[in-house]
């Protein structure tokens, strides 16, 4: 460093920095201490990221009087979860762009097990968590990502038909009028229009096959000028390459002109699987990714130009020519992952291969926000406190990610120089398990 370059300040004073404008987008004054102890809360080490052992580590000997402000600022306080998070987004993409360029925008969903049926948006759905169908809530998401580091950017609740139609437990859980019922593409929908009409930097939408089967939400995206690479179940339909829909039926001079495309008893599509397993030796090639653990992460591809098949009959003009990406592990006895993708035409195979496996680099970010920052561990039941304590999570969350680009990518909640009040010797605050010790030790005065 320069003898005129300015030293960075103490992470004490970056986080105060950051902070500082994180709670001036909460509004009303009164929000603003309340929101930076919530956010520190958060980020010190401890077992437990609900509200009480926060107040514990925050305040030890005045534990009623933080607990009473930090409930207050998450769960009652009308703040709105757009504006802190765009404001996470300001502070934080600017430091992950000096390591490299936004090259993703990435959609997913995450669930919470979750007992009882009171809690905004429990029901019995699939929850990735569990790996199952239980008792759970599930949350949308959007998240922009360079080649080493990602971040949410947008986060809200989905809420099942059941929740939609009853009105009392809408009441009860002070779900918004304006709330109507949504699948999670169209969800996810909201999110990416509200992130290009901010402006963002512009990157092709990766997601899963629960997105990705959605026609409609492919098409979408083509709409607002992006381009994708998602996944699909093997039974979608495509035409082989080179094929398309028949044109319409010539007009004889009777009736009305026909304009719709058509298919006939010899005419079909094929399924994504069968065009697969149609694809001779040579089309498929090894292509490694990324770094693993322990080697380079490897299979074995094949790439297509196809045109999906989808409700086209309905159409006057076929649909435009887009890529199709298979996956086949040669330890396999068939190919175990689809994809589309409107990537530009002359886009090579571990380009392509690239885009569909950078999804993986959003793992990190869910299992820190639910093991460490506990996005997961709010005991509220209502709509505003379960949004507001996951804004705050992220925001969080976000000031980890600035440091890492910054300074420390290896950096951790647990390495993180915030100091606190020493916690009494006996004190355990709900939540914490049988075995462990009452706190851990926590770092204190650093300067750095």
């Amino acid at each position: 460093m320069s003898a005129t370059t300015k030293a960075p300040g103490t992470q004490e004073e970056r986080f105060a920095a950051y902070m500082e404008g994180l709670a001036q987008a909460a509004g009303h004054a009164d929000r603003e201490e309340p929101l930076k102890a919530y956010c520190k809360g958060l980020l010190l080490p401890g077992e437990r990221k609900s509200v009480e052992p926060m107040a514990a580590r925050l305040a030890p000997d005045n534990v009623r009087q933080m607990h009473q402000s930090l409930h207050h600022v998450v769960a009652d306080s009308p703040w709105d979860d757009g504006l802190v998070l765009g404001r996470v987004r300001q502070n934080v993409l600017p430091a992950m762009e000096k390591n490299g360029e936004v090259e993703a925008w990435i959609v997913d969903d995450t669930g919470f097990a979750k007992k009882g049926t009171h809690s905004v948006g429990v029901a019995r759905q699939y929850c990735g968590q569990l790996g199952k169908q239980d008792n759970c809530r599930v949350a949308v998401s959007l998240s922009v990502a360079t080649a080493t580091s990602s971040m949410p950017i947008a986060w809200r609740l989905y809420l099942p038909e059941i929740w939609i139609k009853d009105r009392q437990r809408r009441k009860k859980a002070g779900i918004p009028s304006d709330i109507v019922f949504e699948t999670k593409p169209q969800i996810a929908l909201e999110q990416i229009r509200k992130a290009v009409e901010d402006g963002l930097p512009r990157a092709p939408v990766l997601a899963d096959a629960g997105y990705g089967n959605d026609s409609q939400f492919r098409t979408s995206i083509t709409e607002l000028g992006l381009t994708y690479i998602m996944g699909v179940q093997s039974s979608t339909t495509v035409w082989k390459p080179g094929e398309g829909p028949l044109e319409k039926k010539p007009w004889k001079g009777k009736g009305r002109p026909t304009t719709l495309l058509r298919r006939d008893e010899n005419h079909q599509p094929v399924s994504a699987k069968q065009l697969a397993m149609s694809l001779p030796p040579e089309d498929w090639h090894n292509v490694s990714w990324r770094e693993g653990s322990q080697t380079k992460l490897r299979s074995r591809f094949a790439v297509v130009r196809i045109r999906p098949a989808h409700r086209d009959t309905w159409k006057s003009q076929p649909h435009p020519e887009e890529w199709l990406l298979i996956e086949w592990p040669q330890s396999e006895s068939e190919p175990t992952k689809y994809w589309l993708s409107t990537l530009p035409e002359d886009s090579s195979l571990k380009q392509l291969v690239y885009r569909a496996k950078h999804r993986w680099i959003i793992e990190r970010d869910y299992q820190e926000l639910k093991q460490e920052l506990g996005i997961g561990h709010y005991e509220g039941r209502g709509w505003r406190g379960f949004h507001h304590h996951a804004t705050l999570c992220i925001a969080s969350y976000g000031f980890l990610v600035a440091e890492r680009n910054r300074f420390s990518p290896s950096a951790r909640i647990s390495d993180l120089r915030l100091s606190l009040p020493t916690i009494p010797k006996h004190f355990r605050p709900r939540g914490s398990g049988p075995s462990r010790a009452a706190q851990p030790t926590l770092h204190r005065d650093s300067s750095n």
